[in-house]
């Protein structure tokens, strides 16, 4: 019998071109575990402002909506800016509070900065009220020596490189619970 593979969706904080956490990301679908599917989003900037009083979905959010509840996991890369998270991100966040497709779903969220604290902070909060499952171990600080850092020079630090590795095979893991020993 045939399983299908696991399909992790990737969001990325920043709309900056040549971001450091779009690298990380890019370097997370390289380094992706057998039978897994790493998707990056790359729609975030083209959705409206979040208004809730909104009645019909707009077709780009209904097509992020859709890829998330396609998605199996899903894992954040995202930079701080102003001690908070990105507003691209927040917003996106916003768009998908009341329809549910975060809820039970398994999310890593790395903090991917040597100096972030209240960004990663703030974002697990917000993932636990949209009623995400956010595997700790998952979670974990990936520092990358700055904002400019390129994929080539990820996958060049075997350091980044294996705590990719570790975020991704904990979140897969979280998927699969093993049974307690004993």
């Amino acid at each position: 019998m045939h399983t299908p593979p696991v399909r992790i969706l990737g969001l990325c904080g920043s709309l900056r071109t040549g971001s450091s956490n779009r690298a990380l990301l890019e370097v997370a679908a390289g380094l992706a575990p057998d039978g897994v599917s790493f998707i990056i989003h790359d729609g975030l900037g083209d959705l409206p402002l979040f208004r809730p009083d909104v009645t019909e979905v707009p077709a780009v959010v209904a097509r992020f909506q859709q890829g998330l509840a396609a998605a199996d996991a899903v894992w954040i890369a995202s930079p701080e800016y102003a001690h908070g998270i990105t507003g691209c991100l927040k917003n996106a966040l916003d768009w998908v509070v009341a329809s549910g497709e975060f809820s039970s779903k398994p999310v890593a969220a790395p903090n991917t900065s040597y100096a972030s604290r209240h960004a990663h902070e703030s974002l697990i909060e917000i993932l636990a009220t949209m009623d995400a499952r956010v595997v700790a171990p998952a979670s974990i600080r990936i520092p990358l020596p700055g904002s400019r850092i390129t994929r080539a020079e990820i996958l060049a630090d075997e350091m980044l490189c294996e705590l990719t590795r570790s975020s991704l095979e904990e979140l897969v893991d979280a998927l699969n619970p093993r049974p307690p020993a004993g």
